[in-house]
C-alpha cells in the first residue's frame, strides 16, 4: 500500500481547501454510494451531498487541521481522522472540529466512502 500518512494528509488539505473555497467541487469526492453524516443528520449519496454541503447555514467558512491520523484499513483504504477549528462567518471565536473520513481506492485516485463530521462544544 501506498503511504497512507501522505494521502492522507494531501487529501485533508485538498479537502478543506475546495470546501472553504467551492463546495460544489467536492463533488468528485464522493460516489453514489457514499454517506456523509453531519452533526446526526446522514445523507446517502453524492447528490445529496453536495446539496446538503451548500445549504450549510453559512456560505463562508475557513477550516483549520490541527491533527490529522491516519490507518490502513480493509480493502485498501484508509481511515482518517482530523480534528481543528474552523471559522464560520458571522463568529468572533472558532468552533472546534472532528471529522472522520474512510477512503476507498477508484482506479489511481480515491473516494470517501464514509464522512463523519461533528462540532465539539465545550463541556457545560
Amino acid at each position: 500500500m501506498a503511504d497512507f500518512v501522505t494521502i492522507a494528509k494531501q487529501f485533508v488539505e485538498f479537502y478543506y481547501m475546495t470546501f472553504d473555497k467551492n463546495r460544489a467541487e467536492l463533488a468528485a469526492l464522493y460516489r453514489d454510494h457514499s454517506m456523509l453524516t453531519f452533526e446526526q443528520d446522514a445523507t446517502l449519496g453524492t447528490a445529496a451531498i453536495i446539496e446538503k454541503l451548500q445549504n450549510l447555514p453559512f456560505q463562508q467558512v475557513q477550516h483549520r487541521s490541527d491533527t490529522i491520523d491516519a490507518q490502513p484499513s480493509a480493502e485498501d483504504g484508509i481511515l482518517v481522522l482530523v480534528t481543528g477549528a474552523l471559522m464560520v462567518e458571522g463568529q468572533e471565536r472558532p468552533m472546534s472540529y472532528t471529522q472522520a473520513f474512510q477512503l476507498k481506492r477508484d482506479g489511481e485516485s480515491w473516494f470517501v466512502f464514509n464522512d463523519v463530521f461533528r462540532l465539539v462544544y465545550p463541556a457545560a
